[in-house]
């Protein structure tokens, strides 16, 4: 497996969206990706693969398909298909600007940067509105079974599924919320984290309650605040053994599944949606050996 994903938050991080180049065959591609497994080393930095881009090369991943919303949702939920992503995570900013640097020059023949965004770790590791984030994740053995594919066979056992989402905060409208009214919304009070006996069934905590679907969706969270541009938010990223626990989750925010929409909504939604497949590591490097790549 891929270890950033099961370490604590990094300081810093660097989401890199990138796209296959219009000219880019197969052999440019393969021998692009062939760079880059000498620099991903699955904790400074994580590699994610599209379903386009195994489509690309003539390639089934079990389990991965493009994000293609909610049927049914009562909110719009973009949907933006990457072909690759990487999550770089440091201490400091200037091993992001280093890492990114590589990895572009690395990718140049094949592959162009569609989108980079900057995160941070904010206090403890909470989000923009003050209240603590990830607060439901399963951790060790849990948090293994949750987030690792298991017992699906060479090439697939160890690495991940992951969805992502930027979204962007309106802090005008959180913030003309009173207190008590902010604290619903969440399901949580922000001053000790405590969860709230009467919070309203559109409460956020209500909305994703893992342990409350059939069969349970418990997924592994590393979502980090962004700010770019005057603009901030969070960037959701949710590790999986598949997608289920993710779009379990966010069918019932979106209201598809009851009616009832994620008080979340009235103060941030989503401005892209994309899935990835994260492979495993293999002799330190990371295999990409279901993409016939040695």
């Amino acid at each position: 497996m891929q270890k950033g994903i099961l370490q604590a938050l990094p300081a810093h991080a660097s989401y890199l969206i990138f796209h296959i180049k219009a000219n880019a065959d197969a052999a440019a591609i393969r021998e692009a990706l062939a760079a880059l497994t000498k620099l991903v080393d699955g904790e400074q930095i994580v590699l994610g693969i599209g379903a386009n881009l195994a489509d690309k090369l003539g390639v089934v991943i079990n389990g991965l398909r493009n994000f293609d919303g909610i049927q049914g949702s009562r909110v719009r939920l973009p949907s933006t298909p990457a072909d690759l992503w990487c999550w770089l995570r440091a201490s400091e900013r200037g091993a992001l600007v280093q890492h990114a640097r590589h990895i572009q020059t690395a990718l140049q023949d094949a592959f162009e940067l569609q989108h980079q965004l900057d995160a941070f770790k904010y206090d403890t590791g909470r989000d923009l509105t003050g209240y603590e984030d990830g607060t439901e994740n399963t951790h060790d053995d849990a948090a293994f079974a949750a987030a690792i594919v298991q017992e699906q066979g060479a090439g697939l056992d160890g690495s991940s599924m992951v969805a992502v989402q930027q979204w962007v905060h309106q802090f005008e409208k959180f913030d003309a919320m009173p207190g008590e009214d902010q604290d619903k919304a969440i399901g949580r009070r922000k001053s000790d984290n405590e969860e709230l006996d009467d919070a309203p069934e559109s409460a956020h905590v209500k909305r994703t309650a893992q342990e409350d679907f059939a069969p349970e969706a418990f997924s592994l969270r590393r979502s980090m605040p962004w700010t770019e541009q005057g603009k901030a938010g969070l960037n959701f990223v949710s590790f999986g053994n598949s997608f289920y626990a993710f779009e379990a989750q966010l069918r019932r925010m979106s209201g598809a599944e009851d009616g009832i929409v994620d008080a979340l909504f009235k103060f941030s939604h989503p401005v892209s949606g994309s899935y990835f497949w994260c492979p495993a590591m293999k002799g330190g490097r990371v295999d990409l050996s279901l993409l016939g790549i040695a």
